[in-house]
């Protein structure tokens, strides 16, 4: 008789002991997921990831060290292990910083956690999980972003800018300082001055207020 194939194997972390109790618990009543490990900030959760190799990561927005920050580092040198993270918190920033940062899944901390396994199996059909609430605000983002990501250049060089670099060419579009788009992208001041740099010399302009000239006139529909 075939066994079936084996458990997913799932990473959780949260700094609030009980919801770690609770989502582990919803977790393990179904034979389809496995616990491999639980976290309780970024570096753990990091950690855990990298030796365990799982194939799903839960993490809590505002843990200790930024849930955002570590779904940069997991996705980056994991990019098998979906990420999903489960919040209290509905703020935009937070909510596109998680998908920027490689989350599959935005899932608020009010459902059901009974219903968190079918949506975990989604997520490893290829599915998205988020709260249908906050549907709406991805579409709109999509929407407003979609002519600029479309139509910005025909061939030149902006074709050569990493998607990195897209966001923020379009964060400088929006009169962000550098710390600012810095804290936006959960990366650091000088990490952002050498991305605005690598804009500058592959548009072939002066500064990031000619890359900007640029941008906007190119993204006009």
């Amino acid at each position: 008789m075939n066994p079936g194939p084996p458990p997913r194997r799932v990473v959780i972390a949260d700094d609030h002991v009980p919801t770690r109790a609770d989502v582990r618990r919803a977790v393990e009543a179904d034979p389809r997921f496995q616990v491999s490990a639980e976290a309780a900030d970024a570096a753990g959760a990091i950690q855990a990831c990298l030796r365990d190799r799982p194939d799903i990561c839960v993490l809590d927005v505002k843990m200790p060290g930024s849930g955002v920050a570590a779904a940069w580092e997991i996705s980056a040198r994991l990019p098998d292990t979906r990420i999903v993270m489960l919040t209290v918190s509905a703020e935009d920033a937070d909510l596109f910083g998680a998908i920027r940062a490689g989350a599959v899944g935005y899932l608020l901390k009010t459902m059901d956690f009974t219903r968190l396994p079918d949506a975990l199996d989604g997520v490893m059909s290829g599915e998205a999980a988020v709260t249908p609430a906050l549907v709406g605000r991805l579409l709109n983002r999509m929407r407003g972003r979609e002519p600029r990501r479309r139509s910005p250049v025909s061939p030149g060089p902006a074709e050569r800018l990493t998607s990195r670099e897209w966001e923020v060419l379009e964060l400088l579009a929006q009169q962000r300082t550098t710390n600012q788009i810095a804290r936006s992208l959960v990366i650091s001041p000088s990490a952002t001055r050498v991305h605005i740099a690598a804009i500058v010399r592959k548009l072939d302009v002066a500064d990031r207020a000619a890359a900007v000239e640029l941008f906007r006139s190119r993204s006009q529909p």
